[in-house]
């Protein structure tokens, strides 16, 4: 295995406040929603259609963190399969604006508002991004501000 990276690999140095990015798109289906709500958030509009319809959300709807996970599986697709990431430091500003319901077609926007270099490891750079996911309505459904690391181009 080779320890050279892949070519257009992009790094600290080549994103810039402001940039944006749009990632992929997800078709959320009933049976995705009732399986992942199961698993890790098992209340009854996540998994029980006539339970749903008889909450305030008139309907059956994705659990928030299946929502941000939808949505962190495009971002890492999208955007981090060709930037050299070195992980998270955690999220700000979580929100969930609009509820994501079956059928609903999301897509995710990115962009960079913050980056700094690391005071404390050489080479490592801080890069806050604004994730917004959308439906296909253009109806923003969640929002966050993730705070990745990112590696810096390494000198020849």
């Amino acid at each position: 295995m080779s320890s050279e990276e892949p070519p257009n690999l992009r790094h600290f140095e080549d994103l810039e406040i402001g940039q944006t990015f749009e990632s992929g798109s997800h078709t959320v289906t009933k049976e995705e929603i009732i399986e992942f709500a199961e698993q890790y958030d098992p209340q009854p509009f996540h998994v029980d259609e006539n339970a749903a319809q008889k909450s305030a959300f008139e309907g059956l709807i994705a659990s928030g963190w299946h929502t941000a996970a939808i949505c962190m599986r495009m971002f890492v697709d999208g955007f981090l399969d060709n930037v050299a990431s070195a992980g998270g430091r955690g999220v700000d500003e979580l929100r969930w604006h609009t509820p994501v319901r079956p059928g609903d077609v999301l897509s995710l926007h990115v962009e960079i508002i913050e980056k700094r270099s690391s005071e404390g490891v050489p080479g490592l750079g801080h890069v806050h991004a604004q994730l917004s996911g959308f439906n296909q309505d253009d109806e923003q459904v969640i929002s966050w501000v993730l705070l990745g690391m990112i590696e810096q181009q390494k000198s020849a």
